[in-house]
């Protein structure tokens, strides 16, 4: 254990955490996100949400201030009458680090993006479109 870490960061996700670096982006994905088969790493936080995890990630983890967008949420696909209240949730948190900025997108560019990610991180979230993507931006 050390101070000033939260506990439900794993030693693993510190150290995915740790050696990302400027422009690289983190998934914290939901229980239905198709992790294993997008990730080039993938970390287990199994019995946690994504908020909780979320708001310890925040706290270590610099978004990038150069970028428009540093956050990105899967859109709700059309037609689809899914409530998205855990979104709120999200921009409570991003804004105690800084104006939220988050972009929505597609649900296949967002699972292409996906792939394209440092790492993934698969949560038992049971929100529906529950994913984020964070980029990882710059200690000043």
């Amino acid at each position: 254990m050390l101070k000033g870490i939260p506990s439900i960061l794993s030693p693993e996700l510190l150290k995915v955490l740790m050696e990302m670096g400027h422009g690289d982006e983190i998934v914290i994905a939901d229980g239905n996100f198709p992790a294993a088969s997008h990730a080039n790493r993938l970390l287990r936080c199994d019995g946690h949400g994504v908020p909780e995890l979320l708001e310890a990630v925040l706290q270590l983890f610099p978004l990038d201030t150069y970028s428009e967008q540093p956050v990105a949420l899967m859109a709700v696909v059309p037609g689809d009458q899914v409530e998205t209240p855990i979104w709120r949730t999200y921009e409570e948190l991003i804004s105690r680090h800084m104006k939220p900025a988050t972009e929505h997108m597609e649900r296949f560019a967002f699972y292409e993006r996906a792939k394209q990610a440092y790492a993934i991180v698969a949560t038992s979230e049971k929100a529906l479109y529950a994913n984020i993507i964070l980029k990882k931006g710059v200690i000043s």
